[in-house]
């Protein structure tokens, strides 16, 4: 049975811990002892087994009791500091810049394309990366039969929905939707499902550019690509156009630029296609092709980009290491 010896064995017990107990467990030792399922709690509920007699004089001790471990608490509580210091700042010393982030080398390379091409005319259209085989293939002039086509070499949603090859897409559309002149530069992701090394990758970027206008011929092609290419890697480049063969275009070309290497090296590095639009994808669209001629090119940006700042390998660009990315 309870009596009142046993709340000053409590007392005597609950201040021995206190005394013992570390900083960072004084809130177990206040649940322990104070808490809603705490040691005075319970002592508290005894009082019923207290003879009557007895009943007004151990209440009164135990409110006591209660009174004096929470004094006895809130005065240990009150030595220890409970605000976690980090480290110390010397304010004497030179502050740190914040560092600001910038936009991607490909963000940044499609940009200039932009402002490139948009000082020799060309203004910037854009078409969905989701496409359908008339826009990717068939308006191209590229037959069910070619092996463009081959489900091996392209990411088809379903028979005839896909992940566009190439933006070509784009200027089909655009002359879809107007009636020459067309003068227009297209820069996007395309998709094939290359192997991926050091110079391929299964999402890339190209920039299609389309001019569309009476009396255009294979000599202002020359020209247009021989000045882009003198504006973005500089006055002193060579550029070629080497025979070649696109559905789209006839006759076709590819186009070279001559590198200088810091080795003393010099090589030429194919940079796209390009030619003169063929009358049937001019036909297909509702253009004259007897009235109207055209010259369409296709550019690798991720090719550009490495040539121009010596990248050794396209996975750099798409890894997200802020090392290498800083330094663009």
């Amino acid at each position: 049975m309870a009596n009142l010896d046993d709340l000053q064995k409590l007392r005597d017990q609950a201040l021995a811990q206190l005394a013992e107990v570390r900083d960072d467990a004084l809130e177990a030792w206040r649940i322990a002892w104070l808490g809603a399922k705490g040691a005075v709690k319970a002592a508290m509920g005894k009082l019923k087994e207290i003879p009557p007699e007895h009943r007004s004089e151990y209440g009164k001790l135990a409110n006591d009791l209660k009174q004096a471990l929470s004094s006895a608490f809130e005065a240990r509580k009150a030595t220890v500091s409970t605000v976690k210091r980090g480290p110390v700042t010397d304010v004497t010393l030179p502050g740190e810049a914040s560092r600001i982030g910038h936009q991607h080398l490909i963000t940044q390379t499609v940009a200039e394309l932009n402002e490139i091409f948009g000082r020799m005319g060309f203004s910037t259209a854009y078409g969905p990366e989701v496409e359908d085989e008339r826009h990717n293939f068939n308006a191209l002039n590229i037959p069910p039969s070619h092996p463009a086509r081959d489900e091996l070499d392209n990411f088809y949603i379903s028979p005839s929905v896909m992940l566009r090859s190439q933006t070509s897409t784009v200027q089909i559309r655009v002359m879809e939707s107007q009636s020459p002149p067309v003068r227009i530069i297209a820069p996007g992701r395309v998709y094939r499902p290359d192997t991926v090394d050091a110079t391929h990758s299964f999402m890339f970027h190209q920039v299609e550019g389309l001019y569309v206008d009476e009396g255009v011929t294979m000599a202002d092609l020359k020209t247009c690509l021989d000045q882009f290419c003198k504006a973005y890697f500089g006055p002193d480049i060579t550029t070629r156009l080497r025979p070649s063969f696109f559905p789209f275009t006839e006759p076709s070309a590819e186009l070279d630029v001559l590198f200088h290497f810091d080795d003393g090296r010099k090589a030429w590095v194919e940079l796209g296609g390009c030619g003169m639009v063929d009358p049937n994808v001019l036909d297909d669209v509702g253009y004259d092709s007897e009235k109207y001629t055209g010259f369409a090119f296709g550019l690798g940006i991720e090719r550009m980009v490495m040539r121009k700042y010596g990248i050794p390998d396209i996975r750099l660009l798409f890894e997200n290491d802020v090392r290498f990315l800083q330094q663009f």
